[in-house]
């Protein structure tokens, strides 16, 4: 029987660069000592894997498709005790410490996607509307995982000033109704999932202005009273028929009978003011709005109270947007922060952009939806592992980018001016081999060594591109 110091051995084969080790040590303390060095050897071969994320196609990649104890490997996402929520707490550190000055707001997105996956062992899939292959003359159904993702949005070393990439950082499975009612229990909603990351987020210590920003699905009530209870800025695209209402008026006729009514009138309709001459628009230029550089709209904003009822209302900064040229449809954007400036709240809202950018990402590059695991402690364990991949990939860059800036990969027939996650996702790798120690003796390592890095590049890229 193999015993386990035969695959604690491997970082010998397969080693991490010190400065990614540097990087990934502080997760060391969430695992078991027996369980970390599995942890380690899995996370490598997650990021130099060219095919599927399966547990045994990573094994592959880190030369370990001989070792006989490879069930072990499986129960680290199945069995092994560790805390996929504490490893978040530490990789929002990491990041915030990375690429966030000590003076700047934390601004974070909230959004959920649909992991396609298929097979009646998997409890809490259902069936959704796929966001990606819909439209609204087009509408697509897929069976499926529905995650909610929580995610920084922040600027990176190799991005030009003005841009921001998402960065993933906790990421939950909401079941569907139908796990619900099979237990008899009542369905947990996008929202309630929402506040417990609100939650979450607000014990983080954070000590600095913190803004989250989502779509219309987050303009709930409920969830803006609650963040703003936590001290947590909600920033939502609203419905153009919301319920806004005026501030109540400072002075109240006295003797009048009755209580003094806690909103003023209501706004006049959004659909109304595209037209109304009385409306005051000004001319404001976007570096970024939703992939268009220097796009020119009008806006005008006010202070509102949202209201549903004497208990239920939120005072609000309201900001409308209308596209002079006509191309783009209205938005309506809100802000529980009334004393943001209305350019800070429309340019954190655009940054929400970026966070369709990497759930395609983390689908085209690290190899989500192409898991295969079963129990449902290993589904909900690999995605957000897979997810938080791209952050661990943006730190262990970042590394990197000090010695050598990262540049893009441009061709003859594409030529890339901005680093896309690509580049920063090849040049881990390349520092990875180029590091890699691959030898199998320590008598003759150098061509050994090379040999064996030429004979796992052979068996590991040749299935890939059959």
């Amino acid at each position: 029987m193999i015993s386990i110091l035969e695959y604690t051995n491997p970082p010998k084969m397969l080693t991490l660069p010190p400065g990614f080790q540097r990087t990934i040590s502080v997760f060391s303390t969430a695992f078991r000592k027996d369980v970390w060095p599995k942890a380690q050897l899995l996370l490598i071969g997650a990021i130099i894997c060219p095919g599927s994320r399966t547990v045994c196609n990573l094994l592959r990649s880190v030369g370990l498709q001989g070792t006989r104890c490879f069930p072990k490997f499986h129960r680290l996402l199945s069995q092994d005790k560790w805390s996929a929520k504490w490893l978040s707490g530490v990789l929002l550190k990491l990041l915030i410490d990375t690429f966030v000055g000590t003076e700047e707001a934390l601004v974070f997105g909230l959004d959920d996607t649909i992991e396609r996956r298929w097979g009646a062992k998997i409890n809490k899939r259902g069936i959704y509307r796929d966001p990606v292959r819909s439209s609204k003359s087009h509408f697509v159904k897929c069976s499926g995982l529905r995650w909610l993702s929580l995610m920084l949005l922040s600027g990176l070393p190799w991005l030009k000033a003005g841009m921001f990439w998402a960065l993933p950082v906790l990421t939950t499975l909401c079941p569907s109704e139908r796990f619900y009612q099979s237990y008899g229990k009542q369905a947990k909603k996008l929202t309630d999932w929402a506040r417990q990351m609100i939650t979450w987020l607000s014990r983080r210590g954070l000590n600095r202005p913190v803004y989250l920003v989502g779509d219309g699905s987050f303009a709930v009530y409920e969830l803006f009273m609650h963040a703003q209870s936590l001290g947590i800025s909600m920033i939502a695209r609203m419905k153009l028929k919301a319920r806004l209402f005026h501030l109540p008026s400072a002075k109240w006729p006295e003797g009048k009978p009755g209580p003094k009514p806690p909103v003023g009138p209501r706004l006049l309709d959004m659909q109304k003011r595209l037209t109304d001459r009385r409306v005051k628009w000004t001319r404001i230029i976007f570096s970024e709005w939703y992939g268009n550089h220097n796009k020119e709209m009008l806006i005008t904003s006010g202070v509102a109270i949202w209201h549903k009822s004497n208990k239920i209302m939120v005072k609000v900064k309201w900001v409308f947007l209308k596209d002079p040229k006509g191309k783009l449809e209205p938005v309506l954007i809100s802000c529980s922060d009334t004393d943001l400036a209305v350019d800070k709240i429309v340019a954190f809202f655009v940054r929400r952009w970026r966070i369709e950018v990497t759930f395609a990402e983390v689908r085209r590059h690290l190899g989500v939806e192409t898991q295969r695991q079963w129990s449902d402690l290993a589904i909900e364990r690999s995605t957000p592992c897979l997810m938080a991949l791209m952050s661990i990939v943006c730190l262990m860059a970042n590394t990197l980018h000090q010695r050598h800036p990262i540049q893009p990969n441009a061709t003859a027939w594409y030529r890339k001016t901005a680093v896309t996650f690509s580049d920063v996702l090849t040049a881990v790798r390349l520092e990875l081999w180029q590091k890699a120690k691959l030898s199998t003796s320590y008598f003759h390592p150098h061509v050994q060594s090379y040999s064996a890095k030429i004979r796992h590049l052979w068996f590991l890229f040749t299935p890939a591109v059959a």
